[in-house]
């Protein structure tokens, strides 16, 4: 449906939903503390203002709530209600960002922890307790944000020097400061985050909101962590803002380049693609990737990916799967071959390299024909010298042809790329929005990261539907349903409320959803278990240790379906955006704070994000810290596991062996409770890259390193239902081969 056509009445509130500035957590003087308050909902039937000043210089007003028929308190920056008197010195994120006004002990900490942990356990209390819990202050040294390089106002909250454009419809902001209620619901509203979200959501008039009222059951998430992550502001990103229609036209044209991939494997080679190739292949090139399109790359140097090209070479000329039993290796024996004699033949080469390839496979034949009880350890010894004589010769043959399937790959998706932009500039035009648009300018300034913001304002979007099939939420657009679980759904929404600054009512979320959804599904593809490997996450347990004992608070590889933390970076900064995310991490320069790495196994994804890892450790003098987990593949070693190994910031190293730990599916959003955790078949290492500073700061110490991989032993059955994020009994332990997730494999 052309969204153009909607009514002027919804025209204009689309135009002024947003706010007008877009305020960061600023990390500046006290002489410029107090400037540029973020905007607000204002009560409109405030009680006395008798709190302290110091109260209200931390965003504290006293209110009156029409339903208690009492007063209670609000603070502004933070969006929480209380129905007693806030106690100055409280430790909070936007109020106080460094912890300097907390007056508890320091050994507090582990009991603000224990809270959270009892909190989301007992997540089905009554609204009056919820209301009632105050959160002790949290001081840790290990998770507390580092001392940035300029000096630090207790009140560090201001907005940016540069009013937003009032077009700016899709700029995002800090989660905390952004309200989700509109001033008659903060008025109404019970001081419990729970009736804030019922709120927010039930708010919507002219699509379905989001079901608040839904609670998980089970949660593989913790976004109450406040972020530790300082970063120099950074302007809007210049991407157009999703819409369904275009989303649409680009799910069609990647299902027709993955087509055009398989036949031109098919044809030319007389292969089957190598799985998940394709979408290590967009991973690859998304990484250097300066075309406009979040997902088909159209600007890349080289055009032939090493990725595509490395991946159907290893399949030449036939592939060569996991050898079980003696017959099998027997049979890939005659059959490799039988394929090099028939390749070498067919394309153009030397007469010696035909006399040697003939040579070595009369040789196998007549060996195969003498020898027809060999062991499987002998028929595997012989293709492996079959492949070192003739392996050479037969990559030179093809060398030409593969290098020609991944540029007319290369270049379907430009062209594909092109069609994409258009519609979606067309859609722009028809509802006068042009693709000039004021960008507004940043400060050099030091803030606590907060999610991207979009420079071009948001189209109107059409409705979808909404309907449950038992636990499963079903998101409609145009026939094209999309599926997400009951307890995901509730975990974007609140990520869209922490995150999401102009659509304070929820009526874009299904559509934003939607958008979501189906932007995963294309970099997926329609395989079974295709692509979600790629999406893997680390157990609960894990990611709980990492927070205690070395300070993470952020992933730098996420998505907004498998993220533990509210702040993350992931693949699509336009559909993520409104869900938290900071954007790619290639692009995201932090100045300190503590993260975790599990980036999807491409080998040159994880080699750019060394580079860029070391790039950040050796500029900054703050407190920065990396703890990456990659495979540890050895044979052959991979370049980005190399470079860490032998890095200047390499603090210290682990290994969890191989069928010892266990990583959540990428389809955890959608598969079965016991099917979310699986086995790693592969040992992974873990790796500290730290400066000076962060190694002082997090150090990798025994006892620290004791409780993670104590951690690691837990399995999903037993961690589900220890951790603090989890309310049920558990997941079942399964064990799932190599082939199931792509992020097993080493190709």
């Amino acid at each position: 449906m052309a969204v153009c056509r909607t009514d002027a009445k919804e025209m204009a509130s689309e135009n002024h939903s947003g706010l007008q500035a877009d305020p960061a957590v600023i990390v500046q003087s006290a002489a410029t503390a107090n400037k540029g308050q973020p905007s607000s909902p204002k009560p409109i039937k405030p009680v006395a203002q008798d709190l302290p000043d110091e109260l209200v210089q931390a965003g504290w007003s006293k209110c009156w709530s029409r339903r208690e028929n009492r007063p209670y308190y609000f603070n502004k920056f933070t969006n929480q209600s209380l129905w007693e008197m806030p106690v100055f010195g409280q430790h909070d994120i936007i109020s106080d960002p460094l912890g300097l006004n907390a007056t508890v002990e320091s050994g507090e900490g582990d009991s603000a922890a224990d809270s959270r942990q009892r909190k989301r356990r007992h997540s089905e209390d009554t609204q009056q307790q919820s209301a009632n819990s105050f959160k002790k202050p949290r001081i840790d040294s290990s998770s507390t944000p580092p001392t940035p390089i300029v000096p630090i106002s207790p009140i560090a909250v201001g907005a940016p020097s540069t009013p937003v454009s009032r077009t700016s419809g899709t700029n995002l902001v800090e989660e905390k400061q952004q309200p989700a209620l509109t001033s008659e619901q903060a008025v109404s509203a019970a001081p419990s985050s729970s009736s804030s979200s019922s709120s927010s959501s039930s708010s919507s008039s002219s699509s379905i909101p989001a079901p608040a009222s839904i609670r998980p059951t089970v949660v593989y998430w913790d976004l109450d962590v406040p972020t530790n992550a300082v970063i120099k502001e950074r302007p809007p990103i210049e991407m157009l803002p999703p819409h369904p229609d275009v989303e649409v036209l680009r799910a069609h044209l990647t299902v027709k380049l993955r087509q055009h991939y398989q036949e031109l494997c098919q044809q030319r080679e007389g292969i089957d693609p190598p799985r998940d190739s394709f979408n290590r292949w967009l991973l690859e090139r998304k990484a250097i990737d300066k075309g406009k399109d979040p997902l088909l790359p159209s600007d890349c140097d080289p055009i032939i990916s090493p990725s595509m090209f490395r991946e159907v070479m290893n399949d030449i000329p036939i592939r060569l799967s996991r050898i079980k039993y003696r017959e099998e290796a027997r049979r890939l024996l005659f059959k490799y071959a039988e394929s090099a004699k028939r390749m070498i033949e067919s394309r153009n080469a030397t007469p010696d390299v035909r006399k040697t390839v003939k040579w070595n496979v009369e040789d196998t034949f007549n060996w195969l024909r003498k020898e027809p009880s060999a062991t499987k350890e002998d028929y595997m010894e012989r293709l492996e010298h079959l492949r070192k004589q003739c392996g050479p010769h037969v990559a030179a043959v093809a060398k030409d042809s593969v290098e020609a399937i991944c540029g007319k790959i290369y270049n379907i998706s430009g062209e594909y790329v092109k069609r994409v932009r258009e519609k979606h500039l067309a859609l722009l035009k028809e509802c006068n929005i042009s693709e000039e648009v004021e960008r507004p300018e940043v400060m050099d300034r030091l803030v606590y990261c907060y999610p991207l913001r979009l420079v071009f304002p948001t189209t109107p979007l059409p409705r979808v539907d909404l309907h449950f099939e038992n636990e499963v939420a079903c998101i409609r657009y145009k026939g094209e349903g999309r599926k997400i679980s009951r307890n995901y759904l509730s975990k974007l929404e609140q990520l869209y409320k922490y995150s999401c600054i102009d659509d304070v009512r929820f009526e874009k979320f299904l559509t934003r959803v939607w958008c979501l959804l189906r932007r995963y599904q294309s970099m997926f593809g329609v395989g079974i278990h295709e692509g979600t490997g790629l999406q893997g996450a680390l157990p609960v347990a894990v990611f709980e240790a990492l927070n205690k004992q070395f300070g993470v608070t952020f992933e730098c590889f996420a998505s907004p379906l498998n993220c533990y933390f509210r702040q993350y970076c992931s693949a699509f900064p336009d559909t993520d955006g409104y869900f938290g995310s900071r954007g790619s991490f290639l692009t995201f320069s932090p100045v300190s704070g503590s993260f975790e790495a599990n980036p999807p196994f491409g080998e040159e994804l994880m080699e750019s994000m060394v580079t860029h890892m070391e790039e950040l450790l050796g500029r900054s003098t703050e407190p920065l810290s990396f703890i990456v987990f990659v495979p540890e593949w050895r044979n052959p070693p991979t370049p980005a596991l190399v470079r860490m190994e032998e890095s200047k910031f390499k603090r210290h190293q682990i290994l969890v062996p191989a069928y010892e730990h266990e990583y959540r599916s990428g389809s955890q959003h959608i598969c079965k409770k016991e099917d979310i955790y699986y086995k790693a078949v592969h040992s992974t290492a873990l790796i500290f890259l730290q400066n000076d500073t962060g190694f002082a700061k997090w150090k990798p110490v025994p006892e620290r390193l004791q409780q993670l991989l104590a951690a690691y032993k837990l399995t999903g059955k037993s961690s589900s239902s220890s951790s603090s994020s989890s309310s049920a009994a558990g997941e079942k332990d399964q064990e799932q081969s190599g082939d199931q997730s792509s992020n097993t494999e080493h190709h």
